[in-house]
């Protein structure tokens, strides 16, 4: 779309591959076209974040949504988005779906679950009594931003988006019972207009990678460890053998959630034993 209000198709020139460039979705460009249909992309703009996957740039937040069951909800690959986000400048949503699926005991779980990430994001949760102001809550805080809804295959994207703006018409997938993984009904990435956001939809996709991150960036990239590391007595731990660590005593006090760190130290020796990239 154009500030001209004009949507145009535009295609980049070739000077672009030589420079090993590739417009994404969510780029500012510079653009010259005799009819719509007719553009060629002259320049992209400096970007302000760009992720690999989903391939967007230039968000502004991000609606991590999250199955509490089918798929099983895994912490793992929660932590690993907000990583991913984080280290991008993105602030993270949490939408938790499918919480009405759950039996009674799994739901009490669940909400210790929610009750802690609700101290680290915003925390909207699906339900029937709820939905209407979950959905209206939710686009309130999103409003003139760029959006991105992103999430494991079978989270309920397409479902969230089709809720905010009935008229999408998305299609929505089954998860596989035997898999326990959705089947990706979304195959590319689009820019919708909703109610003063520019949400995109993107493909689900059931892991992420923690590219560039070094092992003494990755404790900064959790709110609860970022507002304990003064209170360690090594200015640069990492919270993994040091003594008087102030983020194990939280996590012996149960402060921090074992699970989350446990994650953490599984993310921290990943980085520890990946291979070195050469260019």
């Amino acid at each position: 779309m154009g500030e001209d209000g004009v949507l145009y198709r535009t295609r980049a020139r070739g000077n672009f591959r030589k420079k090993g460039q590739s417009p994404l979705v969510g780029d500012w460009v510079e653009l010259k076209a005799e009819k719509p249909d007719e553009g060629y992309i002259l320049k992209i703009e400096a970007r302000t974040n760009q992720l690999v996957r989903p391939p967007v740039a230039n968000v502004d937040s991000a609606i991590v949504v999250t199955a509490c069951c089918q798929p099983t909800f895994t912490s793992n690959l929660l932590d690993r988005q907000l990583l991913m986000l984080e280290s991008n400048g993105i602030k993270p949503l949490l939408y938790f779906s499918k919480y009405d699926l759950l039996p009674a005991a799994k739901q009490a779980e669940m909400q210790e679950v929610m009750a802690y990430y609700s101290q680290l994001y915003p925390v909207y949760v699906q339900t029937k009594a709820t939905d209407e102001q979950v959905f209206e809550d939710l686009l309130a805080n999103l409003v003139g931003q760029v959006v991105v809804v992103m999430g494991q295959t079978g989270a309920g994207k397409s479902t969230l988006l089709n809720k905010l703006k009935p008229d999408l018409d998305l299609e929505t997938g089954q998860v596989s019972k035997a898999l326990s993984r959705g089947k990706h009904t979304t195959r590319r990435v689009t820019l919708l207009d909703i109610k003063g956001s520019l949400i995109a939809d993107t493909p689900g996709f059931s892991s992420f990678d923690i590219l560039n991150i070094s092992k003494e960036e990755l404790p900064l990239l959790y709110p609860e460890f970022r507002q304990r590391q003064g209170a360690c007595k090594f200015r640069a731990c990492l919270h993994v053998n040091e003594p008087q660590c102030a983020v194990k005593e939280a996590v012996a006090k149960k402060e921090i959630r074992q699970s989350r760190y446990d994650n953490y130290l599984q993310l921290h020796e990943m980085i520890l034993n990946q291979k070195p990239k050469y260019r």
